[in-house]
């Protein structure tokens, strides 16, 4: 008796001292760069070190594994809980071609170096910086929008990819969030979303501690967070003191034992636990202690006061005896387990290999359309719909849908097979986001870093509402696709309130997002061509409501072109234009019946489709000299939106023809010709421009 008393005594306090170094850890980082959130990690210690020691799925050793759960700390700004936990968990490092190397993700050196400039412990945990990271979380709620698209591509890997003998997926995913993540719009707008899906493998953990950075939760947020959970539809559970581990380990069991919907965990915490002057207030969220009251709440650890960055005996053992070995025993059983399926079926395991490393399919781009010559021609949003059924055929992991707009933009898969994924059936490709931009762009990211190759359509608009995950996804280089349309005042009739202005200048400001705004069918085939080929840019099509001619490629050059970002559609006969024309979308083919006029009165003119800024500019300076001679200064540039970035290419002396207003509501002729879109109004530009170059 007296030796399984000790045993379990012993256990406690490897159990305490663990938790402890979490905290202390946290604690000092936080106190050495004079900077951070020290309260939420020393308030959740327990709840991460339960999770990760006792049920999380997930090995340190081989942390990109497949079938790995997933762990997302929504509530960044803890982000030395996180860290905390990869550097005790001995999580090994990772290469950009997706291999784990020898090294460690986070050192104890990493953690000295928390805040940083080139450390691997950023303020914000940062996916592709730090491995063990599984997302970027930042801004509140982005996180737990992440982990429903994490989730969606769990429940469909394991729909299409499992068989009878082979459990290849069954992960879950877990997430811990603040009162910030729940009161922003996205985490209302994702956990609807789950609720509605009935996601069974995804588990949010709320602290609850009553704090915010201004002060008291209760200045601003008073619901009854179980009562609206229960009301999204997910199971709820509620622990009341985040130390205690035997409710913690309840909790989550009944959570795996859960398989009808998500699950919300409400812990009580107390924000910088210990603390003997600034436990339960804001003080500790967002600022050091101070020297004193660290020296003090390690006292009331029975820490060390002055030991800085200790990790005592027997800890990482722990932890190497926790996480580390059932991690790893896990993960060998699902290797094992993996090569019988290869052999048993070869070419599911191929899908799986090539989306791990975002590698497409043989034959990817087989049977795109190639469009006739057509003066009516079609909207882009239309040629988009065509290519993007080809292309979903030929690559089974590319899926989607559209926040409620489907049909409008053209972003449903009709193909046999193509299914829909719905509540408990989750092996079709066509996702309904309903009316949820922001959290159907979050959802996108969490799929992308799943490895799925994800799209999501809108509104040009609407792109508003997403703009915050539409940045992450540039911050984190991940694939997401997002699909635009009704790109313009040609949407006519719905007026300004629908109309885009400022909407391309805004996200051609991104850096990293892959912007294309095609001119014609066939351009939008040449621009999912340059958007499925690219592994670590998010991309944004642009795209038309109203018809637009297609050009006659056999008069003028090749939408291939569109691979370059700008390329010269018509140019003078000798190649010496007098004037440039340059456009991007729909405002292309008013340059093209510009030119033509010109070119009959004996203008020498040159049109230049620029479909995508942001690839223009990575060309070498002689093909953008080539495609915008230095020389002709006389140049007009022609865009249905704000005028905002085209200086750099018109010049001192060019013309720029746009928006300056909001739109109208009238039919689409009638709009364009109040702002100044017509032929007659290029020309005359053009001739202004002429005139002011010499």
């Amino acid at each position: 008796m007296v030796a399984s008393e000790q045993t379990l005594l012993t256990s406690k306090q490897i159990d305490t001292l663990s938790i402890n170094t979490i905290r202390t850890l946290a604690i000092d980082a936080v106190q050495k760069a004079n900077s951070g959130h020290p309260g939420a990690p020393m308030g959740f210690a327990p709840v991460a070190y339960c999770l990760w020691q006792q049920f999380l799925r997930y090995d340190p050793a081989n942390p990109t594994w497949p079938n790995r759960d997933r762990f997302v700390l929504s509530d960044g700004h803890a982000s030395m809980l996180l860290y905390a936990m990869l550097y005790l968990s001995e999580v090994r490092g990772v290469n950009p071609e997706y291999e784990t190397t020898g090294q460690f993700a986070v050192t104890l050196d990493d953690i000295k170096q928390f805040r940083q400039i080139d450390s691997k412990t950023p303020g914000h945990p940062e996916y592709g910086h730090t491995a063990g990271v599984e997302t970027t979380t930042g801004p509140l709620g982005q996180g737990i929008g992440n982990t429903v698209g994490m989730a969606i591509a769990a429940n469909w890997l394991a729909a299409n990819f499992n068989r009878p003998g082979f459990e290849i997926f069954n992960y879950n995913v877990y997430a811990f969030c603040s009162d910030g993540d729940l009161m922003e719009g996205v985490g209302s707008e994702a956990a609807s979303l789950a609720g509605h899906l009935k996601l069974p493998n995804l588990c949010w953990t709320y602290d609850n501690n009553h704090v915010t950075l201004d002060g008291p939760a209760d200045m601003s947020f008073s619901e009854d967070v179980g009562e609206r959970f229960r009301g999204y539809g997910w199971n709820v559970l509620h622990v009341t003191d985040a130390n205690d581990l035997n409710a913690l380990a309840k909790a989550y069991n009944t959570f795996l034992q859960t398989n009808d919907r998500p699950t919300l965990i409400i812990v009580n915490s107390h924000i910088g636990y210990g603390s003997p002057h600034k436990q339960d207030t804001n003080e500790a969220h967002g600022e050091p202690l101070g020297e004193e009251e660290v020296r003090l709440t390690k006292k009331n650890y029975g820490w060390p006061e002055d030991a800085k960055f200790l990790v005592p005996d027997g800890v990482l053992e722990n932890f190497r005896q926790g996480i580390g070995k059932r991690g790893n025993d896990l993960q060998q059983k699902w290797q094992a387990s993996f090569a019988e399926y290869s052999k048993k079926f070869p070419e599911l395991a191929d899908q799986i290999n090539r989306m791990q490393h975002r590698e497409l399919p043989d034959g990817w781009d087989k049977n795109l359309p190639t469009f006739p010559a057509d003066a009516k021609g079609m909207a882009t949003r239309d040629s988009s719909g065509k290519v993007l059924n080809v292309l979903a055929q030929n690559m089974p992991w590319l899926m989607g849908g559209s926040a409620d707009l489907s049909t409008s933009d053209r972003t449903r898969l009709k193909f046999e097979g193509a299914g829909d994924f719905q509540p408990g059936s989750y092996s079709g490709r066509n996702l309904h986001f309903g009316i949820r931009e922001h959290a159907m762009a979050g959802a996108l990211n969490g799929m992308a870093v799943s490895k799925i190759r994800p799209y999501g359509g809108t509104f040009f608009n609407f792109s508003d509402y997403m703009k915050p995950a539409v940045r992450l996804a540039a911050l984190m280089q991940i694939p997401s696709i997002f699909i635009y349309t009704h790109d313009s005042i040609g949407l006519g009739e719905d007026g300004p309130t629908h109309q885009p202005i400022e909407q391309l200048a805004m996200l051609r400001a991104v850096p990293g997002l892959l912007l294309l705004r095609p001119a014609d069918a066939n351009e939008v085939v040449e621009a999912w061509r340059v958007v499925m080929q690219r592994k670590h840019e998010p991309a944004a099509l642009v795209l038309s409501r109203q018809p637009l001619p297609t050009f006659d490629r056999s008069k003028y050059a090749p939408a291939s072109g569109v691979a370059k970002g700008a390329y010269v559609l018509a140019d003078a006969p000798d190649g010496k234009p007098e004037v440039i024309l340059m456009a991007t979308g729909s405002e292309v083919s008013l340059c093209v019946t510009a030119y033509e006029q010109l070119k009959s009165e004996g203008v020498k003119a040159r049109v230049v489709s620029m479909p995508s800024w942001g690839i223009f500019e990575s060309q070498s300076d002689e093909y953008k000299r080539q495609v915008l001679p230095p020389a002709v200064k006389a140049r007009v540039s022609v865009e249905a939106a704000a005028t905002f970035g085209w200086s750099q290419y018109v010049g001192p002396t060019g013309k720029m023809i746009g928006m300056h207003s909001f739109g109208a509501s009238a039919p689409i002729k009638d709009v364009l010709k109040k702002f100044g879109f017509t032929t007659e109004k290029v020309v005359e530009a053009a001739r202004e421009a002429i005139a002011l170059s010499k």
